[in-house]
C-alpha cells in the first residue's frame, strides 16, 4: 500500500472545465494537443479497474501531449524525446506536484517498477537471443544503482526518465500483443503503471494549459480541412 497523501488529484472533469474557459487563448497546435489529450484521458478514466485498457488510453493521452511530428525533428528515439519534455514540465511545476507524486504518493510502486527485470528491455533482448545483451544483468545493476543515487538526491527528472523507460516496455508488451488481457502474470506492473499515469498525465496537461504561450512542438497529424 502507498502512504497516505494529501496531494490533490486532477480529473478529466475539472481539466475539461478549465480548458473550455481558456481554450480561445491557445495557439492552434497547442489547442489540438490539449483537446486530444483530454479526450483520451476521459476514456482512460472510464476504463475503471480495467487496468490494461486504462494504461493504453493513458499512454495515448501522454503521446498527445509530448510527441512531436518527427518529420520536423532531426534525430532521436521516442524514449529520448521524453527527457526534453520532462525537463520542460518540471521547470514549470512551481508547486512541485510532480515531485510530490514521485517521492510521496507513488514512491513504493515506483521502487518496485524500477527494480523489476520484466520491464527492463535488455532482459528481453537477451531472452530473445539478440546479440550484445549477454551483460543485461550488469546493465540492470547499473540502472538500479543510478536509481538509488537519484533517490538519495531526490533527482525527480532522473527518476521520471527511468520510470517512463520502464513503462515504455510495459506499453510495448500491451500494444504489440505481448501480454494477455487481465493476465495475472504482470498484474502488479499494469495496475501500478496505470495509476501512476492516471495521476501524472493530468498534471502534465494542467501545466501545459497554464503555459500555452510556450512552444510545445508540432503535433502528429494536424487537422486538415
Amino acid at each position: 500500500m502507498e502512504p497516505e497523501s494529501q496531494i490533490f488529484e486532477l480529473r478529466f472533469s475539472s481539466l475539461k472545465a478549465k480548458q473550455r474557459e481558456i481554450r480561445n487563448t491557445f495557439p492552434t497546435d497547442h489547442g489540438l494537443r490539449i483537446h486530444r489529450a483530454l479526450s483520451w484521458l476521459n476514456r482512460a478514466e472510464l476504463a475503471g479497474d480495467d487496468y490494461d485498457a486504462a494504461f493504453i488510453f493513458y499512454w495515448i493521452s501522454f503521446n498527445s501531449v509530448y510527441a512531436e511530428d518527427t518529420t520536423r525533428v532531426v534525430s532521436g528515439s521516442e524514449r529520448s524525446a521524453f527527457d526534453g519534455y520532462f525537463e520542460k514540465v518540471l521547470s514549470l511545476d512551481n508547486d512541485q506536484f510532480i515531485y510530490d507524486a514521485i517521492w510521496q504518493k507513488f514512491s513504493n510502486s515506483i521502487r518496485l517498477l524500477l527494480n523489476n527485470k520484466y520491464v527492463f528491455q535488455p532482459f528481453w533482448n537477451h531472452h530473445n537471443q539478440l546479440d550484445g545483451y549477454e551483460d543485461w544483468e550488469t546493465r540492470f545493476e547499473k540502472s538500479k544503482f543510478k536509481t538509488k543515487i537519484a533517490m538519495q538526491e531526490s533527482d525527480t527528472k532522473i527518476i521520471l526518465s527511468i520510470l517512463f523507460d520502464r513503462l515504455y516496455v510495459l506499453r510495448n508488451q500491451l500494444m504489440h500483443g505481448g501480454a494477455t488481457w487481465n493476465s495475472s502474470v504482470n498484474r502488479d506492473q499494469v495496475r501500478d503503471g496505470s495509476r501512476i499515469l492516471g495521476f501524472l498525465i493530468p498534471l502534465f496537461v494542467d501545466l501545459m494549459m497554464d503555459n500555452s504561450q510556450l512552444y510545445w512542438g508540432a503535433p502528429y497529424y494536424p487537422v486538415v480541412e
